[in-house]
């Protein structure tokens, strides 16, 4: 091995060393942002109504915080699988990220419109202080922060190793010629920049490295700006993969967004050619595109690109519904529904996985509370067929406590900061609580079918007491899924002094009907299914009580 073979080598691993660097900067960066955003991601997905302008904005500031329009449009896809979004919500989200992404190419450039203070050149001071705030501050707020220094210093310092590999190359006619090829074929320009970003999957790394070359100063403005449009096209193949195994309308979603880029870059290549080939051409043949030309075209074009769509955003949803025909097979099942909405593209953003998470939590203590009124129906109605339904709708709530408890699983694996941690620990313990409020309520259907065949019934005053707890119990276990739904402290007080009530009434309904029984009112057959009931339900506003404690101690 000579010494230039040796020297090529030692280029090649010193630029795929920055590479990396830069890679992983921008992915510890986009770790501390959305850590350092946490819940306040909550609100953005609440703010995501039919008003396409809100979308925008909206797809905008995630694909910013989380820096990947990949990563925000694979969510969006799992949003629409999971039905939480419609199209025309969706259409608009996707348009925004494309602005958000933009975010990436102008924190490369400011090492040439931050003159005055060059981020590279304070890149290792970043590292260092980043550092110091990640390992000596108390608070997660600071290291969040320290997260977020270390990366942007690693971003730098990798594109720095970048640009320092090609140096050696800034005189080498070979490179020279392949760009001014690029430019003067805008076809060959556009599938360079496509498949070099479908490869890393991911727009930003790939503008990055389209920066850190042209600062070395040998691609011309032709071959910069057809390069930008495809890598704008590369970007989708990450949803478009998402989209596999989606229904149809999350493939629609995928689709949308693959329209979306399309149609613009042929429309911004149309217009580039005109003007390179018949308008200035010597611009685009001789100029040599920089860090911050790049960045300036990077968010024209797709700024631009959203505002001639736009009004067209119907039409594009139209076009998908052509392309993608049919409709989605129904989702039948409690259990099947919250398999749907648990969709794992969500966790790419944490924080609305978060949230996605406790709206099903809630669904499924809802539909136990249900199941409990049923049960308490069948007993006080003597109804045999609400029985059999109490046991069908208990099988549902066992299989969505396994699918939501795996989910949780998922998120707590993932980029999230200690108060989403602790959220999703208090939410295992609540889809805990709840699967064991709809055990009870087996509990008391399995008693209104022993009630009923053995044809026994209570007395007057033993079933007015049944009904008054009855409804207490109930009442709380509502006042605590509310409570969790609303993040309501006042809700909390309220089920603590239901729970007081339900326990004093029980101890006092108990005593009663041991009274009861020594009169001989009751039979002792009778009495043992009672105190069995008012058990149940003293359980069930225990757990009521479990639930909204978790709610407290994340408020307070």
């Amino acid at each position: 091995m000579n010494g230039q073979t040796k020297e090529y080598i030692f280029i090649f691993f010193a630029f795929i060393g920055g590479f990396g660097m830069f890679l992983y900067g921008m992915h510890i960066m986009a770790e501390g942002l959305q850590k350092s955003a946490g819940n306040k991601m909550k609100s953005l997905l609440g703010a995501l109504t039919n008003n396409r302008f809100l979308a925008v904005a909206v797809g905008a500031l995630v694909t910013a915080i989380i820096q990947s329009s990949s990563a925000c449009t694979v969510m969006i896809v799992g949003f629409v699988n999971a039905g939480l979004f419609n199209l025309s919500q969706a259409v608009g989200v996707i348009m925004g990220a494309n602005i958000g992404t933009t975010i990436t190419s102008w924190i490369v450039s400011s090492q040439e419109w931050l003159e005055f203070l060059k981020p590279s050149q304070f890149a290792p001071l970043a590292i260092g202080i980043g550092a110091l705030f990640l390992f000596f501050a108390k608070s997660q707020r600071k290291k969040q922060i320290g997260e977020i220094i270390i990366g942007f210093g690693l971003l730098f310092i990798g594109l720095d190793y970048m640009k320092n590999a090609i140096e050696p190359f800034k005189d080498a006619q070979a490179f020279k010629d392949a760009f001014r090829l690029f430019g003067r074929n805008p076809v060959l320009g556009i599938l360079t920049g496509a498949v070099v970003t479908a490869i890393i999957q991911s727009s930003s790394a790939s503008v990055g490295i389209l920066q850190a070359v042209a600062k070395v100063g040998f691609v011309p403005w032709s071959a910069g700006v057809y390069i930008i449009l495809g890598q704008n096209i590369g970007t989708c193949v990450t949803a478009m993969l998402s989209s596999i195994g989606a229904n149809k309308t999350a493939k629609r979603a995928a689709y949308i967004h693959l329209l979306f880029n399309v149609i613009g870059t042929v429309i911004f290549a149309i217009l580039c050619v005109i003007y390179f080939k018949f308008i200035n051409s010597n611009f685009g043949n001789n100029v040599a595109i920089d860090m911050l030309g790049i960045s300036i075209f990077h968010t024209v074009f797709n700024i631009s690109n959203t505002l001639i769509l736009f009004p067209f955003a119907n039409k594009l949803v139209a076009l998908s519904n052509r392309i993608v025909k049919g409709s989605d097979d129904e989702v039948t099942g409690e259990e099947q529904v919250a398999l749907r909405h648990l969709d794992d593209r969500i966790l790419e953003t944490p924080s609305f996985a978060v949230e996605n998470a406790m709206k099903e939590v809630i669904n499924m203590g809802n539909i136990a509370v249900e199941n409990a009124k049923l049960a308490t129906s069948a007993i006080l109605e003597k109804d045999a067929n609400k029985i059999g339904r109490v046991f069908e709708v208990e099988k549902n709530i066992n299989n969505m406590e396994k699918l939501i408890t795996e989910y949780l699983i998922k998120i707590s694996n993932s980029v999230i900061n200690e108060s989403q941690n602790e959220i999703v620990t208090n939410l295992f313990h609540t889809v805990n609580d709840i699967e064991r409020v709809g055990d009870h309520a087996e509990n008391i259907a399995e008693l209104a079918k022993y009630f009923i065949d053995n044809d026994l019934t209570f007395s007057e005053s033993a079933n007015k007491e049944l009904v008054d707890l009855s409804n207490r119990a109930l009442e709380t276990i509502v006042l605590a899924i509310k409570a969790r739904e609303n993040d309501d402290v006042d809700l909390v007080r309220k089920v603590e002094q239901n729970e007081d009530m339900v326990d004093e009434l029980e101890d006092e309904l108990r005593e009663k009907h041991i009274r009861r029984l020594a009169q001989n009112i009751c039979d002792s057959t009778t009495g043992v299914v009672f105190l069995d009931l008012i058990s149940n339900y003293e359980r069930i506003s225990d757990h009521a009580l479990n639930i909204a404690y978790y709610v407290r101690d994340e408020l307070l």
